[in-house]
């Protein structure tokens, strides 16, 4: 019987040590199941947005010179490196044979000019026969008046004397004939004197031989197309990159921004320059446009050489003191967490704020409700009216006229809201564009030239959606729909309207989330079923 109690004693404590150690395992497994997250917080600075490219180091005047005759190099008087100024001799072509074309060409001259003293001496006899056979008719006339002589013999003088006349002309055309022949030859002369003087290769600006193309003694032959015998830069101090911009990013760039670009020959090393100019050529290589944007720069010391490859990294845009969040927290999505409906009271809000700025803010609302890509509302076309006034300086009058257009154009904004999703695009690019110019034709030509770039830069500030998620002091997950601006590539800026519902959480120091992390049976580092990454467009 003891030993029964006894059985019975340890089958019982085996029994709770198996109920222990099960529900210690089961605890275990559930929070291995657990979904652990990766955050970061939403901090407050300041994000670039840059436009990358790779070019070629050039000097900023580059003149590549030939020759227009052909011949031998006879002498060669500069090399690589060398420096040279304008005029400066740096080859010579034997000129022997154009020395005696030149000799040849003279004599030329020489033979039709005496040909025209010939033909001056002629006129002369001409003249002097012309005239004694009119002094002899003119006595004739009188003697067959005095009926002395027949009336015949008059009538051949006056024969003579016309013949005499026309003989003149016909003496002084050949002399006209001799005198082109002169001027011809003369300009054969001019011509050879030319080409010998081309056999004297000059540098046409003061600079730096970086090509030599030629030896001494080879023969250089100028026929359609003039043969390179040299490259000169005129100033390597002063030197810029010639850029190849995609042609989707070729509208972000504007003379003026700052670039940096490294080169392989300097590794570790940033150069600063600037855009000077965006050339309106397309180049079209396998079907990919791109278009040249020139950045220049100081090559201080030369250290820079053309012929470099750089990775430029170009300055599009810059926002200070603004929400950022990290990339990788716009590519996560939780299956089954959705953002929360707008509350009932948003359009009252959205609708008290409409008298701030006149009507302003209101606009910015309704310009962001019926376009995704558009700034974000409340710090739109609102900042865009007081950046106007403060930088275009707008007088009292041209405030008045500017809320007035305003108003004007809420009824079109409002209709805009109607039209299909395919069509508002267009619509509205339509009716800002009517808005701009009415901007625009209140402004003096001065505010004119300002506001063209404060519209510039505004095209470029276009925004896009996304979703992030937030991380709950419960622990959980929560949506929100957002809005972006720019991107440096790690963090993209937060837009976040001050009157919106979500800007009491979307402050700085939120956690916002980054990944999802299973742990135990799935494995560190894979995400959880049904969380997908989407692509997001900046």
């Amino acid at each position: 019987m003891a030993f029964m109690k006894k059985s019975y004693w340890v089958v019982g404590t085996v029994g709770v040590v198996i109920l222990a150690v099960g529900g210690w395992w089961w605890s275990q497994r559930s929070a291995a199941d657990a979904v652990q997250y990766r955050t970061a917080k939403i901090e407050r600075g300041s994000v670039q947005a840059t436009v990358s490219a790779s070019g070629v180091v050039n000097p900023v005047t580059q003149v590549s010179v030939g020759t227009q005759v052909s011949g031998q190099i006879k002498d060669l008087l500069v090399d690589f490196n060398s420096e040279v100024k304008a005029g400066q001799l740096i080859a010579v072509i034997d000129p022997e044979t154009f020395e005696y074309r030149v000799r040849s060409a003279q004599a030329d001259v020489d033979a039709a000019q005496a040909a025209a003293m010939t033909q001056r001496a002629a006129l002369a006899k001409a003249q002097v026969d012309a005239d004694e056979l009119q002094r002899d008719f003119d006595r004739k006339a009188k003697l067959v008046a005095q009926q002395y002589i027949a009336a015949s013999e008059a009538e051949k003088a006056q024969a003579l004397a016309r013949s005499g006349a026309e003989n003149i002309k016909l003496v002084a055309a050949q002399l006209q004939s001799a005198l082109a022949g002169v001027a011809q030859r003369q300009s054969a002369l001019a011509q050879a004197r030319i080409d010998l003087a081309r056999t004297r290769i000059t540098s046409p600006v003061s600079g730096i031989v970086i090509k030599r193309a030629i030896e001494k003694g080879q023969t250089v032959a100028a026929s359609l197309q003039s043969p390179e015998l040299f490259v000169i830069a005129q100033n390597l101090q002063d030197m810029q990159v010639d850029a190849s911009i995609d042609e989707s990013d070729v509208g972000r760039i504007r003379t003026g921004q700052k670039a940096s670009f490294t080169v392989d020959a300097f590794p570790g090393q940033t150069f600063e320059g600037e855009v000077r100019q965006v050339r309106k050529a397309a180049q079209n290589v396998a079907n990919v446009v791109t278009y040249v944007a020139v950045v220049g720069f100081a090559n201080v010391g030369g250290r820079l050489l053309p012929g470099m490859t750089a990775n430029v990294r170009v300055a599009t845009d810059m926002r200070e003191n603004v929400l950022k969040i990290p990339n990788a927290a716009l590519r996560v999505r939780i299956a089954g967490v959705e953002p929360a409906p707008a509350p009932a009271g948003a359009a009252s809000a959205a609708g008290s704020s409409t008298s701030q700025l006149r009507g302003w803010t209101w606009l910015s609302e309704a310009v962001a409700q019926t376009d995704r890509g558009a700034a974000g509302a409340g710090g739109g076309l609102a900042a865009m009216r007081e950046r106007l006034v403060t930088e275009l300086q707008l007088s009292t009058e041209q405030q008045g006229k500017l809320d007035a257009i305003s108003a004007g154009m809420r009824p079109q904004f409002m209709a805009l809201r109607d039209l299909a999703e395919d069509q508002r695009a267009a619509a509205r690019a339509k009716v800002l564009g009517e808005m701009r110019g009415k901007i625009a034709d209140m402004l003096t030509p001065e505010q004119k030239a300002k506001y063209q770039v404060i519209v510039a830069e505004a095209a470029s500030r276009t925004s896009t959606r996304g979703r992030i998620y937030l991380l709950g002091a419960d622990g959980k997950p929560r949506a929100f729909n957002v809005r972006l601006g720019i991107t440096d590539g790690s963090s993209t800026e937060l837009i976040v309207p001050v009157a919106s519902p979500e800007a009491s959480d979307l402050k700085e120091g939120a956690v916002v989330i980054t990944g999802i992390q299973p742990t135990g049976s799935a494995g560190a580092g894979q995400q959880r079923p049904g969380a997908t990454a989407p692509r997001l467009a900046f």
